[in-house]
């Protein structure tokens, strides 16, 4: 083109070019046209835009919180930390302004939710390892770890010989047996464990043992009288069985005492025996005891096992049945003795209820009908009034059994009236 005229483009400044008269570059239209484009793209994303609805909704909330803590504030009130309110601080903060928890302070709620959540993972973590350690010290040796228990099941596992389970205590007797309970592991009693190694260590202790049946009316009795002949049966069970001033020789008053003054017979035997005791006259039949010169309880606990039943009987009274097995765990008089040996007894009761109304009796007394008893692991040919138990260094002294071996923990087997004169031995103690 002549004289100069512009070849159609423009400087960036929007000044109309000379055709790089001036020494500029010229710029195509249409690359200019994409300039003007971005440059309208740009002032439109940075111009002010009109806040929705919404946010003038909160920011004029917050204007209206702030303001009514200010006036509080100049009025002297103070923040006790109230739900969800807290002062404002750090530079920069007015005083006493208002702010919701975790709201104007962005994320912080989310990073203090983590480091709480990992926290419990870790301990959740901790714990369960704790756990599963404890779990396989148990399975390879149960006894080692509930022997370092305090109390509860820990106190049940301490031994001279070692850490040993206490046996469960079998539930109370219900009907006869129909044999002997099986044979025990043969283990050593110890001044520890003196029912060690017999099926008395699951019998029941003393006077717990003997659980009374629920009393009903029988004949003409009340459920009443039937219960009070019950406790009175016990009552003379334990004072001539369990009672300690019994167990060591003393007179058995209390078992006397039960007996119904209107059977003098019964209380004259009981009385003589005690007196002059012989073969004719001998106070075992009647009661537990043991010379204190010559042995000594182990312990304060005896077991027993049996059942008591009641039925109605002649004449419409009642008759109560006691069977009952004692085992008396017990070690020599001398000083510093250790070794125990065990005497069983087992005595069969029968005891007969009148109605009062109709017999002469003595109310809260005992009427006997029947009186047996058997010995286990007593000599038989002493008649002093005391049972005598054999040791394990003593057997070599005991005389020649004339009778057979039994199991003085059988009580399948009934209890004979007679005494033939022979001495047995016993199969266990």
């Amino acid at each position: 083109m002549s004289n100069g005229e512009s070849s159609g483009g423009r400087t960036p400044d929007g000044a109309d070019g000379a055709g790089g008269a001036n020494g500029g570059s010229s710029i195509p239209d249409e690359e200019w046209v994409r300039f003007l484009q971005d440059s309208e793209r740009d002032i439109r994303g940075s111009a002010p835009k009109e806040p929705s609805a919404r946010a003038r909704m909160v920011t004029e909330r917050l204007r209206q919180l702030d303001a009514e803590a200010e006036k509080r504030q100049g009025k002297g009130r103070r923040f006790r930390g109230g739900r969800g309110r807290k002062r404002a601080g750090g530079a920069g903060a007015g005083e006493g302004a208002w702010q919701p928890d975790g709201w104007r302070t962005g994320p912080a709620w989310q990073e203090r939710n983590g480091r709480r959540a990992v926290r419990r993972r870790r301990i959740v973590s901790a714990v369960g390892i704790v756990v599963a350690v404890g779990l396989a010290v148990v399975a390879v040796n149960p006894d080692w770890a509930l022997s370092r228990l305090p109390g509860g099941l820990g106190d049940g596992f301490r031994g001279s010989e070692g850490a040993q389970a206490a046996p469960a205590t079998l539930p109370a007797e219900t009907a006869a047996p129909t044999a002997a309970p099986p044979a025990e592991a043969s283990e050593t009693p110890t001044l520890e464990q003196p029912f060690r190694g017999s099926p008395a260590a699951r019998y029941a202790d003393g006077a717990d043992g003997i659980v009374l049946p629920e009393a009903e009316a029988v004949g003409a009795l009340s459920k009443e009288q039937v219960a009070d002949a019950l406790r009175l049966t016990k009552a003379y069970l334990v004072a001539a069985n369990l009672e300690p001033a019994t167990l060591r020789g003393e007179r058995p008053a209390d078992a006397i005492d039960l007996v119904d003054p209107q059977q003098p017979d019964v209380r004259d035997r009981m009385g003589a025996s005690l007196r002059s005791p012989g073969e004719e006259r001998d106070p075992l039949q009647y009661f537990s005891r043991f010379d204190p010169d010559e042995v000594r309880l182990v312990g304060d606990v005896v077991k027993t096992r049996g059942r008591m039943t009641f039925k109605e009987g002649e004449q419409e009274t009642a008759e109560i049945h006691a069977d009952y097995t004692f085992v008396y765990p017990l070690v020599k008089a001398q000083r510093g003795a250790t070794q125990v040996a065990r005497t069983i007894v087992r005595r069969s009761l029968v005891v007969q209820v009148h109605d009062p109304t109709k017999y002469q009796v003595t109310p809260g007394k005992l009427s006997f009908a029947e009186n047996r008893a058997d010995f286990g692991n007593s000599d038989c040919f002493v008649y002093d009034g005391f049972l005598h138990p054999y040791f394990a260094g003593d057997l070599e002294a005991e005389p020649s059994a004339s009778g057979p071996a039994r199991d003085p923990y059988d009580r399948s087997r009934p209890l004979t009236e007679s005494n033939d004169g022979t001495c047995g031995t016993v199969s266990r103690t």
